[in-house]
């Protein structure tokens, strides 16, 4: 009988964990799951709510199945992640949102799949995006388009996090030291072969995302530079640009100084252009400044995660 670790980052998800925990003990409740055992680790991103106390509930009426690890305070979902797979135990390693718009009654399916040994992983993506905002849709669209260009590494476009995966995936994942992390972009650099079935889109069962607009384009812009140098070339290629437009103007001053002689008007056009220089390198000190600024973070050495309480 082989041990399956579902891998479960919370926050404040107090309305959502009960209704999970029944969803996904009862897909393993299913004769077709009898070669199967589950363990569960929920990590509490540190949770502003009553998720806590529902998690040690769940380990009081279940200390077998359901574990928890709560955080000092909120690290991040990646942080969620990397706590799981430091602490699962099980010949099998999943992950999945608590929300379950992940299908647990997919997993029946995904474990076939692994068990065959044809793959090393078998991962899920969402089909269609029904019922969430047009404007989301278009920028996680244009989100994969980006990063699977400028990047060596490609993502699979509307991948989930919700996969299960064999133990030596999992060991290569934590072979991996950095603190800045992006998991999408980590399962893919690692390689291994990884098959990928498709689900609808479904909505939540209770509580709010706690994703905004603007943190998923924080969380997009990391994946990019952690997994791209292509945001410097842009750089430079926009510096170059600009001294190449320098030049041919100072040459087009110099011309029309010769022919037509000197004069005093343009002041506004040069402040523009002045404007116009100083931002592209304000630009570019800004695209520079977030990858030294990875570097610094990265040789500080401090633990991804704080750990209040586990069990």
């Amino acid at each position: 009988m082989k041990t399956v670790s579902m891998i479960v980052p919370c926050f404040n998800e107090q309305e959502s964990v009960p209704i999970y925990f029944k969803a996904i003990t009862k897909v393993f409740e299913d004769p077709q799951m009898k070669d199967y055992t589950l363990e569960l680790w929920f990590i509490d991103d540190g949770s502003s709510d009553a998720t806590l106390n529902e998690l040690k509930t769940l380990n009081a009426q279940h200390p077998e199945t359901a574990h928890y690890i709560s955080f000092s305070r909120n690290f991040g979902k990646e942080s969620a992640i990397l706590a799981g797979l430091e602490a699962a135990t099980g010949e099998i390693v999943g992950l999945m949102d608590v929300d379950l718009q992940d299908p647990p009654e997919l997993l029946p399916k995904m474990l076939r799949e692994l068990h065959t040994g044809e793959y090393d992983a078998i991962g899920t993506r969402r089909v269609g995006r029904e019922g969430e905002p047009a404007f989301r849709s278009f920028l996680s669209n244009m989100f994969y388009k980006l990063i699977n260009k400028i990047s060596k590494v490609e993502i699979v476009p509307n991948a989930r996090d919700y996969r299960v995966m064999t133990r030596k995936v999992v060991n290569a994942v934590l072979n991996l030291p950095e603190r800045n992390r992006f998991s999408k972009g980590i399962f893919s650099w690692v390689g291994f072969k990884t098959k990928y079935l498709d689900f609808e889109n479904r909505e939540r069962v209770a509580g709010n995302t706690s994703w905004s607009i603007w943190q998923l384009f924080e969380y997009s812009l990391e994946a990019i530079i952690d997994f791209s140098t292509a945001p410097l070339a842009i750089a430079s290629f926009i510096g170059i640009f600009a001294c190449v437009v320098s030049v041919i103007a100072v040459i087009f001053i110099i011309i029309r100084t010769l022919f037509f002689g000197a004069t005093t008007a343009g002041w506004p056009s040069l402040a523009a252009i002045i404007l116009f220089i100083g931002g592209i390198q304000l630009f570019c000190l800004g695209i520079l400044g977030n990858y030294v600024g990875r570097t610094y973070s990265e040789s500080k050495h401090r633990p991804v995660y704080v750990v209040s309480e586990k069990k």
